[in-house]
């Protein structure tokens, strides 16, 4: 009986080691071979990064974009005779304290030609012009004024009309600033004065009238002579003009001021 109850004890001890040893335990191999495999992966993508910083790199071989080269001036700016750029001279020089802006006189006869031939990068000029291959931007408008003697009848009106000047010798210079007609004056028996500065001369004599803007009337201001708005008369535009095509930085720039834009405006 206790042979029978002690065999017995082991045969039931038995199965409980049994039943314990027989969870499966991950082989060494395969625990290893998962590693490898996760080890592996890592590796892959590591790589795989390495690579793409390699491609984007710049000893890639890859060209990187020109860059545009900064302008360094001067800004070369036409103007003609009367016209008044100080106000925006003024913004320019402390908006662009490193770039000259360098003033070019321009007659009448040539302000289309010194931009379309590029001796100035943009120009104030006289209106009407040709603006055949230029853009244009009109700035302001000046009234127009009768110049005569000092001492004319004319001076008794603090303004005159077309029709005051009716029987008035008037005196148009060569490439006349404003182009004005008056019924009824009298043709001039000389020639035609070279400049505006000898047509007022000439008027300041009594021998005739001279009509010019307002500016050219204080420009070329003479004791002896004395000038009044013309009311019905037709005003002077000048304009901002500069080439057709792409707008270089610079002339961007003046456009940006004559315009009022501020410096951190866009266009």
């Amino acid at each position: 009986m206790a042979a029978s109850g002690a065999r017995s004890g082991r045969s039931g001890t038995s199965p409980r080691r049994g039943s314990g040893g027989a969870k499966p335990r991950p082989a060494a191999g395969k625990a290893s071979s998962g590693k490898a495999s996760s080890g592996k992966g890592s590796g892959a993508r590591a790589s795989g990064d390495r690579g793409a910083t390699r491609k984007n790199s710049p000893g890639s071989g890859s060209t990187p974009a020109p860059r545009t080269p900064a302008p360094t001036g001067p800004f070369r700016l036409g103007a003609i005779e009367g016209a008044t750029p100080g106000k925006w001279i003024d913004v320019w020089k402390e908006r662009m304290p490193g770039i000259r802006l360098e003033l070019v006189p321009l007659e009448i006869s040539d302000q289309r030609r010194a931009v379309t031939e590029a001796s100035v990068d943009a120009a104030l000029v006289r209106l009407p012009i040709d603006r055949t291959a230029l853009q244009a931007i009109t700035l302001y408008e000046e009234t127009p004024v009768v110049v005569c003697a000092a001492d004319a009848h004319l001076t008794a009106a603090g303004e005159l009309t077309l029709a005051d000047l009716a029987g008035e010798v008037v005196i148009v210079p060569q490439n006349p600033p404003v182009t004005v007609v008056v019924d009824g004056a009298v043709p001039p028996t000389f020639d035609a004065p070279a400049t505006v500065a000898e047509a007022i001369a000439i008027a300041a004599t009594g021998v005739g009238v001279v009509i010019v803007p307002m500016s050219l009337a204080r420009l070329h201001h003479r004791k002896d002579a004395a000038y009044r708005p013309l009311v019905d008369g037709p005003l002077s535009p000048v304009a901002l003009v500069w080439p057709d095509g792409e707008t270089p930085p610079l002339v961007d720039t003046f456009i940006g001021i004559v315009r009022g834009r501020t410096a951190n405006s866009s266009r």
